[in-house]
């Protein structure tokens, strides 16, 4: 019993608690980096059958109109990518790199925009995208300046 009370404190000093949830961080993001593996080749077959299926029974005019819905079936892989991208890149260097979170999110906006039914959406909607666009463009610019900078 006393060797278990010990091991308990020892493990609640700072360095080997620290230890401890390094490793938690580390083992939570390989799970999460092999899920998002997996929803990425989902994607990529829902992807593949969803084109198949549209090429071999829509007519041609309906096709022009599923163009949207195909544009953000690839946007969505995309973004999946780019959120693999920012796990693999925790792993490799255990520090969140926010370029590439506001890249992350730039193409999210984007697919958002691109599938966007302009008859069912209102002025607000888009200047609320208008304005996020605007404030993560210039996020990503003072990210980019301030990296030029440091490299340096």
């Amino acid at each position: 019993m006393k060797k278990l009370m010990r091991r308990i404190l020892e493990a609640t000093k700072d360095e080997n608690f620290m230890h401890i949830i390094e490793n938690i961080e580390v083992i939570v993001s390989k799970v999460l980096s092999i899920f998002m593996v997996i929803v990425i080749l989902v994607a990529i077959a829902d992807l593949g059958v969803f084109i198949l299926k549209e090429l071999f029974t829509a007519p041609y005019a309906k096709f022009n109109t599923t163009l949207y819905k195909i544009f953000g079936l690839f946007l969505n892989i995309l973004i999946a990518l780019e959120i693999l991208e920012n796990i693999t890149a925790y792993l490799r260097k255990h520090v969140f790199q926010v370029e590439l979170v506001i890249v992350t999110s730039l193409i999210a906006v984007a697919r958002k925009i691109i599938i966007l039914d302009l008859e069912k959406v209102g002025g607000i909607d888009i200047i609320g995208l208008g304005i996020a666009i605007l404030a993560l463009s210039i996020s990503y610019l003072i990210i980019r300046l301030s990296n030029a900078k440091n490299t340096r």
